[in-house]
């Protein structure tokens, strides 16, 4: 048994606040960082993570007020406030340079991180993350969208109401045709929705509500990707009301040298195409990444 290729789980206090996170493969191999997206945790990343921790040293930390992280009052829970606290995580654990995997609002978030400084990034993969282009959004953000012109506690009213157990399976299940919808477990809506508290709840209504605020940041991520131009594998999930086919291809335009690769699957491709996914990631990781 390699017990570096294991998944190790840990805690870690971060500006007083407990931090649970997992971490597999050699502490001195090339590391590979994973912010999880929502309504998920670094659950997300149980699988994947043994089957690169041979060459990689691969970390997924549950954010503040998400999964076995604590919930601090007082803690910025913004895309600003959690890229800020990520670059605290990472100086924390002494990494200096990471390959960065973006999913879901995890890209927002780790695209802060990346643009706080630039030289630190390796690569990116970016998985159905959230986009920074208005015209490539999936026919789902509609209904995000809408409430944006309701009073401000109307909006906050109908957010609420779209938290759920229910509206969680909704966000596992999303646009996956039948047989791929029956392999999604059932344990991510229940693990997450059971960690739901009234707090958490009010904090995925505010990141929810600051999509709105977040579109005035898109020009500063796409100025990102156009300048620096980082190493990029896009493996995408078309199955996906949020994030579509024309989503993964949007990062085309800044990105022309990025390698691009749908698969029959949807938003949560580490459920579905495992298997796929990890082999695009040790390829292309070995080309970019190796240390």
């Amino acid at each position: 048994m390699n017990l570096a290729t294991l998944v190790r789980h840990k805690l870690v206090t971060i500006a007083g606040i407990e931090i649970f996170y997992r971490e597999a493969g050699p502490p001195d191999a090339p590391v590979l960082l994973l912010p999880h997206g929502y309504p998920c945790s670094s659950y997300e990343f149980r699988n994947l993570m043994p089957r690169l921790a041979d060459r990689w040293r691969l970390i997924a930390p549950d954010f503040p007020g998400a999964g076995y992280s604590g919930t601090p009052d007082d803690f910025d829970y913004s895309f600003d406030g959690y890229a800020a606290w990520l670059e605290a995580f990472i100086g924390v654990l002494d990494v200096d340079r990471f390959a960065l995997y973006l999913h879901d609002f995890g890209s927002p978030i780790g695209a802060r991180l990346a643009i706080r400084n630039p030289s630190r990034i390796a690569a990116l993969i970016i998985q159905n993350g959230d986009i920074p282009y208005e015209d490539a959004l999936g026919p789902k953000y509609a209904d995000i969208e809408a409430t944006w012109a309701l009073p401000h506690a109307e909006m906050r009213k109908a957010l609420a109401e779209a938290i759920s157990e229910e509206t969680f399976k909704e966000e596992f299940l999303n646009d996956l045709p039948p047989p791929l919808a029956d392999t999604i477990p059932p344990d991510l809506w229940r693990l997450h929705w059971s960690l739901i508290t009234p707090r958490r709840k009010e904090i995925a209504i505010d990141l929810i509500a600051g999509l709105k605020e977040n579109r005035a940041w898109f020009p500063e991520h796409r100025k990102y990707l156009r300048q620096y131009r980082p190493p990029t594998l896009i493996v995408w999930g078309p199955n996906d009301h949020y994030m579509p086919e024309k989503s993964a291809r949007a990062y085309l335009r800044d990105l022309p040298e990025a390698e691009l690769h749908l698969l029959d699957g949807g938003h949560w491709l580490l459920e579905t195409h495992l298997d796929e996914v990890a082999e695009l990631m040790r390829d292309f990781l070995r080309r970019v990444h190796a240390g």
